[in-house]
């Protein structure tokens, strides 16, 4: 991967701030939300249908429905991270409300025994399909490499000379260079020979990195299912993504001695990035019942076309005591006092489902239902992610997106997740338990990676009213970043812990 990111970030020099392939991981690398229900049997929905999830997996599944229903479900997270970085433990919270599926589902029967369509439904509802409200933080000493050493790279691959180190990459090497966090190298006669880094790595510095996120992946889905004799089921949903992601970012550099003559105290980098986004997309999906208790089903989810505006604002301020003392530069004191944008668009990756479930007593008053078991089987392409420049016209961005295109294929792979869940009916009652895993999406096998969801819940349901309780939690393994170098092995914050989420589903039937 490194010979991607070497040319990206040369390329980068010349637009207003990098993209990179961990952005293509947020609209793909997610665990299954929806209803309680939903939530409380791992996510399982590719062939049990009979809930508003399904409007958002396989749209075949609300050709179930036989009657009009409205669902509601609020739902509250409760995320617990720890980080080891560099032999360094480091924990942070973030609670926040959330939601599932929620929205209206009508339905419409057919009498006539001359039409093979048993019913037909429509289904219009949003689903929060992945949920960015986080804090990352973690810290460590660290002697082999310094945040400043990208910046390093930046310049002497790109032979900047001092003008260009100066104003044009004003979200990162220029402030680094305005702070003299990076500085020349002298040569005869007082010529350039180079550029250094001011950061002693050598005798090592405390590094900190703290990083709040906000926003979400949400879906609205417009769905139409079809039933054939109470036999096949096939629908389809028109998927419009809206995306909204903040990050607010504090990394810090500290003198690990208690030396003062060696040029370097600290230096502070913060950054402010948003990310807006709308799209569309397409679900198609169908269920067979080929036995009386038995339902066989598959669906396929299209990429989604993107359109994005980023916007980012960075400062620096460092003090490198005697040599120039504290100094403190920043991108929008560069930019005329606004922060960089940019609009680009990007291709989130195809993935398909099959799946199949057991319904005991499956006959057609669900009154008389008495349990399921249900398992999912599901690939996403996580490679499949392309981004590509909102402006044909300019070259250099074309280029420069191939790159990145090329970078994601060179470190994502296609992998499997696999959900599975039940359900117990005692009347009135529903007991419910369900389990997920989800595969790594990175090819590097040095960077461990897996979400496990286990889950549970009850649910009432009598007189067309029911209300869902249920507690899902997610074990988190993962690798964090605070930077990435070309010329040097790269460090990594190691993540565990994870994130439980309270769902309450409240709906009624009319």
């Amino acid at each position: 991967m490194k010979k991607y990111l070497l040319v990206i970030f040369s390329i980068a020099s010349t637009t207003l701030f990098a993209q990179n392939p961990d952005d293509a991981l947020r609209t793909a690398w997610f665990t299954q939300n929806g209803t309680g229900r939903n939530m409380a049997t791992g996510g399982v929905m590719g062939s049990l249908g009979g809930d508003i999830t399904a409007n958002h997996v396989n749209p075949a599944g609300i050709g179930l429905f036989k009657t009009n229903e409205f669902v509601l479900s609020p739902g509250f997270g409760l995320n617990r991270n720890k980080f080891n970085y560099r032999g360094t433990d480091t924990m942070s919270n973030r609670n926040n409300f959330n939601y599932g599926a929620s929205g209206f589902i009508l339905s419409s029967s057919n009498n006539r025994k001359d039409r093979k369509w048993t019913s037909s439904a429509v289904a219009i509802s949003v689903n929060q399909v992945a949920n960015y409200n986080n804090h990352v933080q973690f810290k460590g000493f660290n002697n082999m490499s310094s945040f400043t050493e990208q910046y390093l790279e930046e310049l002497t691959r790109d032979r900047a000379d001092t003008n260009a180190a100066l104003n044009n990459y004003i979200f990162g090497s220029s402030l680094a260079f305005r702070t003299f966090l990076i500085d020349t190298l002298s040569g005869p006669g007082g010529s350039v020979m180079g550029y250094q880094s001011l950061v002693p790595i050598s005798s090592g510095v405390n590094q900190s990195y703290d990083a709040s996120t906000f926003g979400g992946y949400h879906e609205i889905a417009l769905g139409l299912a079809g039933n054939l004799e109470d036999k096949m089921y096939v629908g389809g949903s028109l998927t419009i993504p809206v995306i909204s992601y903040r990050r607010n970012l504090t990394y810090s550099e500290t003198d690990a001695t208690s030396r003062t003559d060696n040029q370097f105290r600290s230096f502070e980098y913060t950054e402010n990035f948003s990310s807006q986004g709308i799209g569309v997309g397409v679900k198609l999906g169908t269920i067979y019942k080929p036995k009386e208790y038995w339902r066989i089903g598959f669906a396929f989810h299209s990429p989604q076309l993107m359109g994005y505006t980023d916007k980012i604002s960075s400062s620096i301020t460092a003090n490198t005591e005697s040599y120039a003392g504290i100094r403190t530069a920043s991108s929008n004191a560069l930019n005329s006092g606004r922060s960089g944008e940019r609009k680009y668009n990007m291709i989130t990756p195809w993935r398909a489902i099959i799946s199949a479930s057991y319904v005991f007593r499956e006959i057609s008053d669900t009154r008389r239902q008495r349990a399921f078991i249900s398992a999912d089987l599901e690939y996403v392409n996580y490679r499949g992610a392309r981004f590509s420049a909102a402006d044909k016209s300019d070259q250099a961005l074309r280029d420069y997106y191939s790159i990145v295109n090329e970078g994601i294929k060179d470190t994502y792979k296609g992998n499997i997740n696999l959900r599975l869940g039940g359900e117990l009916k005692l009347h009135t009652i529903m007991f419910r338990i369900g389990g997920a895993y989800y595969g790594s999406p990175y090819a590097d096998a040095a960077l461990k990676a897996s979400r496990i969801l286990a889950s549970g819940g009850v649910g009432y349901r009598d007189h067309g009213i029911f209300i869902d309780l249920t507690y899902s939690h997610m074990f988190t393994k993962d690798a964090q970043f605070a930077y990435r170098l070309n010329d040097k092995p790269n460090t990594f914050a190691t993540q565990t812990g994870g994130r439980g989420t309270i769902m309450m589903t409240f709906g009624c039937k009319f």
